[in-house]
């Protein structure tokens, strides 16, 4: 008998889900949804980002992302600033203070990688992210 639901998108979905059950106590315990975090991770990493960049490295559609900054905005977790080369553009930050708390946030995830390689296999966890790596460089135009 064929296995039920063995798509591709589904496997991915289930196996993300099976997965954020290890990262998802370090966003609820500082009341942050899963975007806000991809949203503060990316600002941390590149310091500043247009929303439209934020965006793209988030996975997050354009209409969504106006909200989520305001309300990022009102909770002080991220300021808006006018790009220095062009006014009418707008630059996303991180508020002041706020990269402590992101660190703090990627010290419990390595602790949740470390949990997940041992449950799943470190190796594993490597090929698996080589094989979506190769997944995206040829699906991604």
């Amino acid at each position: 008998m064929k296995p039920k639901n063995r798509n591709i998108p589904l496997l991915l979905l289930r196996a993300r889900e099976a997965m954020m059950v290890y990262f998802r106590p370090a966003l609820s315990k500082r009341q942050l949804t899963e975007q806000q975090w991809r949203i503060l991770r990316a600002l941390y990493e590149e310091k500043q980002l247009e929303p439209r960049e934020l965006c793209q490295q988030c996975c997050i559609l354009s209409p969504s992302m106006a909200g989520i900054l305001k309300r990022m905005e009102e909770l002080n977790l991220v300021v808006k600033v006018p790009s220095d080369f062009d006014k009418r553009r707008v630059m996303v930050t991180l508020a002041e203070g706020v990269d402590r708390m992101v660190e703090d946030i990627l010290r419990e995830n390595r602790s949740a990688y470390d949990l997940l390689a041992k449950k799943v296999g470190e190796q594993e966890l490597k090929d698996l992210m080589a094989q979506l790596d190769n997944v995206l460089k040829h699906l991604e135009h």
